[in-house]
């Protein structure tokens, strides 16, 4: 029940179809007896420099959680970013902190990498290729960095937002191999589809799915659906895999500690998600 009292997370992007935040964390607020709501707003880029800056001015807004096509335009509207956020070159959560000012931070990476980990991967010596050097695939790169990761194959079809990205881990890794401009995935032991495509039915697959070795452990941003196109021809190489929703939960943990909601472990929150698609 939302009353006068709860604290309302906003979840903004635009579309808002696919979202699935709501369906984990209320379900958690209202076991736990959290009188907390997120609430997915849809935004559109021309206005959502604004209606940030808006939503925080409700009196009972508790935080933000921040979705595409917003994370990297988000780290030029907080006051303070955390070192994650500022490699990533974006954000994907925000609060209000000491004396007024937004601060910032970024866990899909850190969620995606919870997730390969939960599931027997180590990172630390392995390649890895990132389709996609938006907001996700950022975090997802810098992320893969931190955790030990010796090659990392950047792709993007706007080479500004790659090329951006090598950058900035080359300074942070220095000894890190950054390999930029190929969309081949083929060789590399984590290859992840950090686009958007996948979530428009008539999408093509956002690589060639034949290149990736069938010992890979692939990775998906895409929570359209559980099985994305691009997941199912994968599976059928013979690949282990990681849906979209599997960043979501592995995340969710550090969000709660961020807004100061306390926290969960991913099987808490699990057992009482109710996702449909």
């Amino acid at each position: 029940m939302i009353d006068g009292r709860t604290r309302i997370i906003a979840h903004i992007g635009y579309p808002t179809e696919s979202f699935k935040s709501s369906m984990i964390y209320n379900p958690f607020f209202e076991r736990c007896r959290i009188n907390a709501a997120v609430v997915p707003m849809g935004c559109k880029s021309e206005d959502y420099a604004d209606f940030l800056k808006l939503v925080f001015r409700l009196t009972n807004v508790h935080g933000a959680l921040v979705t595409m096509p917003h994370k990297v335009a988000t780290l030029g509207l907080v006051e303070e970013a955390s070192v994650s956020a500022r490699i990533a070159g974006a954000c994907n959560a925000v609060r209000t902190g000491q004396r007024g000012v937004l601060v910032g931070d970024m866990f899909d990476g850190e969620g995606f990498v919870r997730g390969l980990s939960s599931k027997g991967r180590d990172v630390k010596g392995a390649s890895a290729f990132v389709a996609g050097s938006g907001g996700v695939g950022s975090a997802i790169a810098a992320s893969l960095a931190k955790a030990g990761a010796s090659r990392l194959g950047l792709y993007d079809a706007f080479p500004q937002a790659m090329n951006g990205l090598a950058e900035r881990l080359k300074v942070h890794y220095p000894k890190l191999e950054v390999v930029t401009g190929s969309p081949d995935p083929a060789g590399y032991d984590v290859v992840v589809n950090a686009t958007p495509l996948g979530m428009k039915k008539d999408d093509p697959l956002p690589m060639n799915v034949e290149r990736i070795s069938a010992s890979a452990f692939v990775g998906e941003v895409v929570m359209k659906e559980e099985i994305t196109p691009f997941l199912a021809a994968v599976r059928a190489r013979g690949c282990d895999y990681q849906v979209g929703t599997d960043m979501l939960f592995e995340q969710i943990p550090a969000y709660l500690e961020f807004f100061g909601l306390g926290t969960a472990t991913s099987d808490e929150l699990r057992k009482v998600a109710q996702i449909h698609y």
